[in-house]
């Protein structure tokens, strides 16, 4: 058994089982639907659910996790005797970095002796997932907890992540295109390709004209990106807000390109990314030889 611990949040996108399975520790975040509160609990059951109804006319609020949560969270893991090594969402996409180290820095006060580090991951979403689950594979396997960190800062920013939007109303809800935009994207059916560019944002890459041709592109980028690498033993995590198809597809085309890749998963999105998107957002997280319009 390890003697540290890795742990992150409900924002890592990665499924229940796998949290459970691994032992991982998370901090959920919160969403309301209309007045009700709810916690993401990384369930595919839940995250099916909420995307039916937000298919149906849900609109869901998410809040931020505060500094206290978050030293209560850390002092809980840290009497445990062990030190911890946390992963949460890319500090330019969410206040919630700067949360984590005020809440850090309050829990090291009643545990002087254990060492708690903080990633600035530069991930989000599924990406996040793909850092963590790659930094637990290698603490099972017996790295020290210096040796995890300096992977995971060695290779957090070879994590590739590709976007798709169906509905650009949730964008222009969030800030991130204006409404002119979207009603023009709307009535010309404008589908933003979307990427995380080393400094961690959520950038557009391209915008094309409908669904399949933004999956192509997305499909184009991959082999772009694969075929630079071995990726024999590489996994690809697809995730989707309830557009299972598309993402069969976008699978099954990546693995006609690339037969011996590794496992390609398939789940759903998590709610906190998923509410700032909408239904129909498609995702793509796997490791490549760096990141890439």
């Amino acid at each position: 058994m390890s003697d540290y611990i890795i742990a992150t949040t409900s924002t890592s996108d990665l499924p229940r089982t796998y949290l459970d399975a691994h032992g991982i520790p998370f901090l959920s975040y919160s969403f309301t639907i209309g007045e009700e509160l709810f916690e993401d609990d990384c369930r595919e059951e839940s995250r099916q659910r909420i995307y039916e109804g937000m298919r149906a006319g849900d609109r869901l609020k998410t809040s931020m996790i505060n500094e206290y949560l978050y030293c209560d969270f850390f002092s809980s893991l840290l009497s445990t005797g062990k030190d911890v090594i946390f992963l949460d969402m890319s500090q330019k996409m969410s206040v919630s970095y700067q949360k984590a180290l005020i809440g850090a820095d309050l829990a090291r006060q009643d545990h002087p002796d254990r060492k708690l580090y903080v990633m600035d991951t530069l991930c989000i979403s599924g990406g996040l997932g793909t850092l963590v689950a790659n930094m637990v594979s290698r603490m099972e396997a017996g790295m020290s907890y210096d040796e995890v960190i300096a992977w995971g800062e060695a290779n957090k920013l070879k994590i590739a992540h590709r976007f798709t939007v169906d509905d650009l109303n949730y964008l222009k809800a969030g800030g991130r295109v204006s409404n002119a935009s979207a009603l023009v994207g709307s009535i010309l059916s404008v589908k933003p390709v979307l990427y995380v560019p080393d400094g961690g944002t959520l950038d557009v890459a391209k915008k094309v004209r409908g669904r399949k041709a933004a999956l192509a592109s997305i499909i184009d980028s991959i082999k772009a990106d694969l075929s630079e690498v071995d990726c024999s033993d590489a996994e690809m995590h697809i995730l989707h807000a309830d557009c299972l198809a598309d993402a069969e597809f976008v699978r099954d085309e990546v693995r006609k390109a690339f037969p011996h890749l590794g496992e390609i998963t398939i789940t759903s999105l998590g709610v906190v990314i998923g509410a700032h998107c909408g239904p129909g957002l498609l995702t793509v997280f796997y490791l490549c030889g760096e990141r890439r319009i």
